[in-house]
């Protein structure tokens, strides 16, 4: 049986998780309901739950502050916000599961079913430190990122990161020690993740770290090298948005 709390500190989200859970999710116990850091804390220490539905913004505090003063290490989350981009972007670094409000109930079906399938539990600690350091941090090249491969989770620098190449559905990460890593994403996924003042996508196939690059030639299409010696080219759309680029650091 899976223990779960739920926190949020509004009522109606509240009771909107519990029914749906009561109703498809037999193998979940909801053991606590709270709505601040103060009394979940005490509620987690008190049932140790498997399980957390957790909201960002709370009365007293943030989720984070929860997660702080708890043992996380044998515990799945699936946090709740709003429309917040900071949290929002903290949370996909992390690789973690989270629900926006209004949420509907196939949204949640399905958001749990995977937590459930989930079997990382050595790898818990590393993906919640990782997101309470990002949280933390507004300094875009001292975030980290989890990547996921078919045998490993990689913790990785956005800072270390040369630059990501597509291959069909899947992304190849380059990074600055000459290691790879291939995660089953598209390359869209990490363009509308990363800041675009770190990072663009100069080609359909190529997302770069504006840091990494050597020199810029124009001629023809455009091809750039970058300090670890590739080539990446460069696409007509792009050019003119690469170029202004390079106007903005005179």
């Amino acid at each position: 049986m899976t223990r779960a709390i739920i926190i949020d500190d509004e009522k109606n989200a509240r009771e909107v998780i519990s029914e749906l859970l009561k109703e498809y999710f037999e193998e979940i116990e909801i053991v606590a309901q709270t709505g601040d850091v103060k009394n979940s804390v005490i509620e987690i220490k008190k049932y140790k739950p498997n399980l957390l539905f957790l909201d960002i913004d709370l009365p007293d505090g943030t989720g984070f502050d929860i997660l702080r003063n708890i043992d996380y290490s044998k515990i799945k989350v699936v946090f709740i916000t709003a429309h917040q981009e900071y949290a929002i972007k903290a949370i996909k670094f992390s690789a973690f599961d989270f629900l926006l409000k209004p949420f509907n109930s196939s949204e949640l079906i399905k958001t749990v079913r995977r937590v459930l399938d989930e079997h990382n539990a050595e790898n818990n600690t590393l993906r919640f430190e990782t997101i309470l350091a990002n949280f933390k941090t507004t300094v875009p090249n001292l975030k980290k990122i989890i990547l996921k491969t078919t045998d490993k989770i990689h913790l990785v620098n956005l800072k270390d990161i040369v630059r990501c190449e597509a291959e069909n559905n899947y992304t190849i990460f380059h990074l600055n020690d000459s290691n790879k890593i291939m995660v089953s994403k598209t390359i869209k996924t990490y363009e509308t993740l990363f800041d675009e003042n770190e990072f663009m996508r100069v080609h359909q196939s190529h997302l770069i770290n504006l840091n990494y690059i050597q020199h810029f030639d124009k001629q023809d299409g455009g091809m750039i090298l970058l300090s670890d010696n590739s080539t990446v080219p460069v696409s007509i759309q792009k050019k003119t948005q690469l170029l202004k680029y390079f106007s903005s650091l005179r």
